[in-house]
């Protein structure tokens, strides 16, 4: 199926034609940010004049629409049909890094094959050496050997007799890391000889070039990732950098995240950006990348792990994502960057001090974004609808989508952003019924679930310090302690008389008039006027790129409990259009898809 629209004119230098790859259908780790990367870019692609061919299976997206791109072509994403759109358009270079794993591969294949020489298409972005170099094991594992940046004790395996001579020589605990795979797939942790087998075996399978990294496990490891971007002229900026709360040994599209890191010391935080850029610039990247990183735990933490948590070097490098990821999606909402566009057109040849930022209209994308705000993002599982299942996450992702609040501080962006997930009581009551009575924390299981933050919570309220939490679970005290201050604030809500102060100081770190209803034996609505009574109202703070530097001429905006508003009410004619939150099993990109049609219309 071919969907057609006249092309721009060429006014630039860049490509006059360029093939965009999608990343097909919806699978757990690859969603609806790749349908917004797509579109990013497709859109900006055209601004610079270039005419823009589009292959994507999945009809239920944005960037399949009619004016996204020149033209359409919903077919399968395989090597056979790329190259008849190929030998039709005959495009001038092929841009694989906004089609998620499925466009990386791809973009192999059609080298491997003969048909990117065969047709004269370049590859844009993302040079082939650089996709092998970031997605062949051995390879990444040399290239940061060469630039002098520490990975983990590891072995490149491609057969079941390799992999039980490097477990030989490292010991257990391993990390199974597959080549080429998406979330995770095929690989995990082995705490023992049956699931090192296991994992070795579906693995191999996972790969498709048969090839896995075993490695030494930093379970417990802080786990850090930077989006840095980069142009022809070796420009380089970060973007980014976010921190898991959840440590080393849960995927990162399972782990809760907070943007910006909040418990790195500027050492650190300069250390890991400069290996960053360094490792930006090594790879020949023109665009975006993401580099996932881990650091090693404080006291609390390290205390509890093998050798004190303690290694040779203070951080190593994990992987690099060498194109627009799950995590890019995060940190353009977070900051207001749009990495997919940048991304576009740089590979198109601009260079960063000549793209302007589309939301200050002033400043230019070789300017690092500044936050005066938090973010968190807490993915949505689907256990809901498969509760006989595993509910364990480790390295292989399970979540279908996710959520993001964005907040003043991290306690209230969390706790909006455990409202946002949709589940029963919207708060951090669920899951604890008994969580109004005095009892032992000692029995509440802390594993790494899906219910693990409910745990922990429970378990605070009884009275477990939180110092003995981070033991347990490996997360940062930094976190706990913050936790443990919500935990006081339902405490207080119990206990004492609600007034105007008490109730600023809840709205404050985030708790909805449903929960203080909860909790003070009120109903929400009354809870709600007795608030707007006290004049307790929220306001609404731009994100802009710049930290109230320069005034945004397209900003979007997020609502805290502050005195002044930013958001200045339009006078012509207006409406709210819902969306449909977080993607779950039955409720996908095609509620997005009808919300964007919603706004345009």
């Amino acid at each position: 199926m071919k969907v057609e629209k006249h092309p721009v004119p060429n006014e630039s230098g860049a490509p006059s034609k360029v093939l965009v790859i999608g990343s097909g259908p919806i699978v757990i780790g690859q969603a609806a940010e790749f349908d917004y990367a797509g579109t990013q870019a497709c859109k900006a692609l055209r601004e610079e004049g270039v005419t823009t061919v589009l292959v994507n299976s999945n009809p239920a997206t944005i960037m399949t629409d009619e004016g996204i791109a020149d033209f359409v072509y919903i077919e399968p994403l395989t090597v056979e049909v790329l190259e008849r759109i190929i030998a039709t358009e005959k495009p001038d270079g092929i841009l694989p890094t906004l089609g998620g794993q499925t466009g990386l591969n791809l973009a192999v294949e059609l080298a491997d094959a003969g048909i990117l020489e065969k047709y004269n298409v370049r590859l844009l972005g993302t040079p082939l050496q650089t996709i092998r170099n970031a997605e062949d094991r051995e390879l990444f594992r040399d290239l940061l050997t060469e630039i002098g940046e520490p990975s983990p004790p590891s072995e490149i395996v491609e057969s079941v007799e390799e992999a039980y001579q490097a477990l030989d020589k490292i010991g257990l605990p391993l990390i199974i890391r597959p080549a080429y795979t998406l979330g995770g797939t095929g690989g995990g942790i082995a705490n023992n000889g049956e699931e090192f087998a296991a994992f070795v075996k579906s693995g191999l399978a996972a790969s498709p070039i048969d090839q896995i990294l075993v490695e030494k496990s930093l379970v417990g490891w802080k786990e850090i990732e930077y989006e840095v971007m980069r142009d022809s002229a070796d420009n380089c900026i970060t973007i980014c950098n976010m921190e898991n709360i959840d440590p080393m040994g849960v995927h990162t599209g399972d782990s809760i995240v907070v943007a910006p890191s909040q418990t790195l010391s500027d050492k650190e935080y300069q250390l890991l950006r400069s290996a960053s850029l360094k490792i930006i610039r090594a790879l020949g990247i023109e665009g975006g990348c993401n580099i996932q990183m881990c650091l090693e735990p404080g006291t609390d933490v390290a205390e509890t792990l093998p050798g004190g948590g303690r290694s040779d070097s203070p951080y190593y490098i994990i992987e690099v994502n060498p194109r627009v990821s799950r995590s890019s999606a995060l940190a353009s909402k977070a900051t207001g960057y749009p990495i997919a566009r940048v991304a576009a057109k740089i590979a198109v040849g601009k260079r960063l001090d000549e793209i302007p930022n589309a939301v200050t209209k002033q400043t230019l994308a070789a300017f690092e974004p500044a936050l005066d705000y938090c973010v968190v993002k807490i993915p949505r599982w689907p256990f809901d609808k498969f509760p006989r299942g595993d509910r364990t996450i480790g390295t292989q992702m399970k979540a279908t989508g996710e959520v993001m609040a964005i907040d003043r501080s991290f306690e209230a962006a969390f706790q909006k952003a455990v409202r946002s997930l949709e589940i029963t009581n919207r708060s951090l009551l669920w899951e604890d019924s008994n969580w109004s009575e005095n009892g032992s924390p000692l029995n509440i299981p802390m594993e790494a679930t899906d219910e693990r933050l409910w745990s922990l919570m429970a378990a605070m309220r009884r009275g477990m310090a939180p110092e003995e939490v981070s033991r347990i679970t490996g997360i940062d005290p930094w976190f706990t302690r913050a936790f443990n201050r919500i935990a006081n604030m339902e405490q207080r809500l119990l206990s004492e008389t609600l007034n105007p102060h008490l109730m600023w100081q809840a709205k404050r770190l985030g708790f909805g008039d449903e929960k203080i209803a909860i909790l003070t034996d009120r109903t929400a609505d009354a809870t709600r006027k007795l608030r707007r009574d006290w004049d307790i109202r929220p306001v609404y703070k731009m994100v802009d790129t710049c930290a109230a530097e320069f005034e945004a001429q397209t900003p979007y905006f997020y609502s805290t409990y502050e005195q002044e508003n930013e958001a200045i009410p339009i006078q012509s004619a207006k409406a709210v259009v819902l969306g449909s939150g977080p993607i779950r099993i039955g409720q996908g990109i095609e509620f997005d898809y009808c919300s964007v049609h919603a706004a345009w219309a």
